[in-house]
């Protein structure tokens, strides 16, 4: 099996693979390494129509999976294509004043405000009055704008090729508004409730996702997506020695050999 991969980070130990980077995809040298290769691994998102629809190469992670998983707008569009029912209430509008007022209308104080692009964490917010909205509407040119549900811990939810390879809470702590573990949270294993993963599964498997990492909360006896990320961290890979890089190796040869 012949494999390219513009990341070489996240295909550590892979054999037979070669490494491209993404602003040279289209020189000579590295155009052929691509054409020879079964299958490109980790492309970026504007690498993906020139990949898949013009040199007709298959990729991992899927198509769907970068193209949905590029910001938490596509992200909240296609879980609301396959499961509304378990993402929190939220909306999503472009930058004005009426807008800023149907906010405030219908979301009452807390509520969640997200930037479209960020991860680990970051660029996201709880608005608790006036000034902070105003802060953060200056900031952003896209409103995204979510419930505020009360927790204490959320469910990291990996699924890799075509199942669920692992799953654990992130536990706050630090008495701070986020769970991710780059902000402080605890990994534990422990209790996973199947519903979560049964839920993960059946949307990935819907949606086509093949490689992205899940947040998922229980509230009120119901389970909630709150994103999921095409490139996820991997402390919980590491707490039980579990290699990502060889569940991918293991999902490719499956798919070249069928």
């Amino acid at each position: 099996m012949k494999l390219v991969t513009f990341n070489p980070f996240r295909t550590i130990g892979m054999p037979g693979i070669k490494y491209v980077k993404p602003e040279r995809m289209f020189e000579e040298e590295e155009r052929k390494k691509i054409e020879e290769a079964d299958i490109c691994l980790f492309p970026e998102n504007w690498q993906v129509n020139a990949l898949v629809y013009g040199m007709k190469k298959k990729i991992f992670p899927s198509i769907q999976s970068i193209q949905m998983g590029f910001n938490k707008i596509e992200v909240t569009r296609g879980l609301w294509s396959v499961c509304p029912n378990h993402v929190p209430k939220t909306i999503i509008l472009g930058r004005n004043h009426d807008n800023m007022n149907r906010i405030l209308n219908e979301f009452p104080f807390p509520f969640v405000a997200k930037e479209i692009r960020n991860s680990m964490g970051k660029g996201v917010f709880l608005i608790e009055n006036h000034k902070q909205f105003n802060e953060y509407a200056e900031n952003n040119p896209y409103f995204y704008i979510q419930e505020y549900l009360p927790i204490d811990r959320d469910l990291r939810v990996v699924f890799v090729g075509d199942d669920v390879v692992t799953a654990y809470w992130r536990i706050n702590e630090q008495n701070t508004f986020r769970n991710n573990v780059a902000q402080g949270a605890r990994i534990s294993f422990d209790d996973v409730p199947e519903g979560a993963i049964d839920l993960v599964r059946s949307t990935a498997r819907n949606l086509g996702i093949n490689h992205a990492g899940f947040d998922v909360i229980s509230a009120g006896g119901e389970f909630y997506f709150l994103e999921f990320n095409t490139l996820f961290g991997n402390q919980g890979f590491q707490q039980i020695g579990l290699s990502v890089e060889t569940k991918i190796y293991q999902y490719l040869q499956r798919i070249i050999e069928s």
